[in-house]
């Protein structure tokens, strides 16, 4: 989970679920899926991936989202199972719920299933470490730990501290941080460490060997370069290893450009308690702006579990759960994490289209882009009903000049005859203040003689959150440029911004996407 569209969810309105007996598996399910996502075709969506061995096979616990399309909020009511006996075979058995919060805890509202861990304690009994919303409870954020048990992953699970949680803004000591994300490692010698945390800020304990019990006051973790959330506590070969969602933003960063999405980047350290020392990236961005892992050994092999926006209808709020392999190498001390590469069931290619920006490079002349929002939105070939920052290009700063351009480079010259684009705004046009539809734009054509407006262009309406389509006569150029003026109230100049900016040819072709990171030589 992440960034301050959490707060969103604590103003939601929740009735008041009745109390039931603690909450068993729904029926089981068995699937064979051909690759990642495992849940793709949109019935289920699955979150926060967290995989336990048990029973000679690899289960994942995971979150469920139900928001719609339109809705940018985590709506999570409930924890689900996956579990495989191979993951290579994709063969998987899905229990759709395991574990409702309310039904379990009686001092958590309904509804907030954010995300948790499962880890087998000594006693071999089963602890999940749950992240939901206290009732009653009169702290500034009322999220809270709270640990249920049970003798099985599926249930039935009842509450293992029935007090309360173990951990929040008053338990056992005061914080300020939102208690969220919990991780947890039982170690060689069996003392038991929780880690927890989000927005940057991440606390480590010890508990006692009943797995519930703090031992000890709390402690910060520090040394994980752009650490924002979902940490993962694992242990190999002596070292100890943290995975996390991380969110150092920038156009040289080695984990994202855009500061919505999110990485996964790994340190290490020699105990429990640190010092820890950040050693780099194990996942690139996907294409959900959270991201989430969960490592764990099986059958002597090491797995990579984290979701990603790819299902049927998938979004930032309707994610789906991944596994792919993660290896190590083990020339260097500690031993370094490859960095993964995600895989994706097979997907039929793009319908045809006359759309030929999808092979063009893209840049703007406010690059570098501010890191809110993404450049290589704006041929993604998405247009969402209710888009974040990075699901577009845009050009907010404290002081906005009257006029910006985006511009588009192929690899060579292509003959065009149209465009459509895409606004977004929050503002209304003429206002002088944050994104507002431009007051006029225009597409410019580089040609020997430099960049010359499109002749005879027919169309540029301005309206936002529909396409506006531009047609002119065929021409042929290798780089095209839309020219946008911005709305003003006559002392000030809002930002603008596009979501998607489509370049059409004379015919319908197959979509070629472009291939190479390395942009194509400036046209100027």
């Amino acid at each position: 989970m992440r960034n301050d569209r959490k707060v969103c969810v604590l103003l939601a309105g929740l009735a008041a679920g009745a109390l039931a007996a603690p909450a068993v598996a729904q029926d089981a399910r068995e699937l064979t899926v051909p690759g990642n996502p495992i849940l793709a075709d949109g019935d289920y969506y699955s979150t926060d991936p967290a995989p336990l061995v048990a029973d000679g096979a690899l289960w994942i616990l995971a979150g469920r989202d139900e928001a719609a399309p339109d809705v940018n909020d985590f709506i999570m009511p409930e924890w689900q199972l996956l579990k495989t006996a191979d993951p290579a075979s994709g063969k998987w058995t899905h229990y759709p719920a395991i574990i409702k919060p309310e039904n379990v805890f009686a001092w958590a509202e309904p509804a907030r299933a954010y995300a948790g861990q499962i880890v087998q304690g000594p006693d071999k009994r089963y602890y999940l470490y749950a992240p939901v919303l206290e009732k009653g409870s009169d702290a500034q954020d009322r999220f809270a730990i709270g640990v249920a048990v049970a003798e099985s992953p599926t249930g039935p699970w009842r509450d293992a501290h029935p007090s309360g949680p173990i951990i929040s803004q008053r338990v056992p000591e005061p914080n300020d941080i939102q208690n969220i994300d919990p991780t947890v490692l039982i170690d060689d010698d069996g003392r038991v460490y929780i880690y927890w945390g989000t927005f940057g800020k991440l606390r480590g304990m010890e508990l006692a060997r009943d797995m519930v019990t703090p031992r000890g006051l709390q402690w910060k973790v520090d040394g994980l370069d752009g650490f924002f959330e979902a940490p993962w506590i694992m242990k190999r070969k002596g070292a100890y290893y943290m995975l996390y969602a991380g969110n150092k933003a920038g156009p040289t960063s080695d984990c994202t450009p855009a500061v919505y999405h999110a990485c996964i980047a790994y340190g290490t350290a020699p105990s429990p308690t640190g010092p820890w020392t950040y050693r780099g990236i194990v996942l690139k961005p996907v294409s959900s702006t959270t991201s989430h892992p969960g490592a764990v050994e099986f059958k002597g092999k090491w797995y990579l579990a984290y979701h990603t926006a790819d299902g049927a209808g998938g979004g930032h709020f309707r994610r789906s759960v991944a596994v792919d392999p993660m290896e190590w190498d083990d020339s260097v001390t500690p031993a370094r994490i490859r960095t993964v590469v995600p895989t994706r069931r097979p997907v039929p290619p793009p319908p045809s289209s006359r759309n030929i920006a999808r092979a063009a490079w893209a840049t703007a002349s406010n690059d570098p882009v501010p890191v809110q929002f993404w450049i290589k939105a704006l041929n993604d070939g998405i247009v969402r009903a209710a888009p974040l920052p990075p699901d577009m290009w845009g050009s907010w700063m404290p002081e906005n000049p009257p006029r910006q351009w985006i511009e588009y480079r192929w690899d060579r010259p292509v003959t065009i005859d149209g465009s459509r684009i895409w606004f977004w705004n929050d503002q209304p046009a003429g206002s002088g203040v944050g994104v507002a539809p431009p007051k006029a734009w225009h597409l410019e054509y580089w040609s020997p003689r430099g960049w010359k407006p499109v002749p005879h262009a027919r169309g540029y309406g301005v309206a936002a959150g529909a396409w506006q389509q531009v047609a002119f006569k065929a021409l042929t150029t290798r780089c095209l440029r839309a020219v946008m003026d911005a709305s003003s109230d006559g002392a000030h100049n809002a930002a603008l911004a596009v979501q998607e900016w489509e370049v059409l040819a004379p015919g319908i072709r197959p979509v070629d996407l472009r291939g190479s990171e390395a942009p194509p030589p400036p046209c100027d």
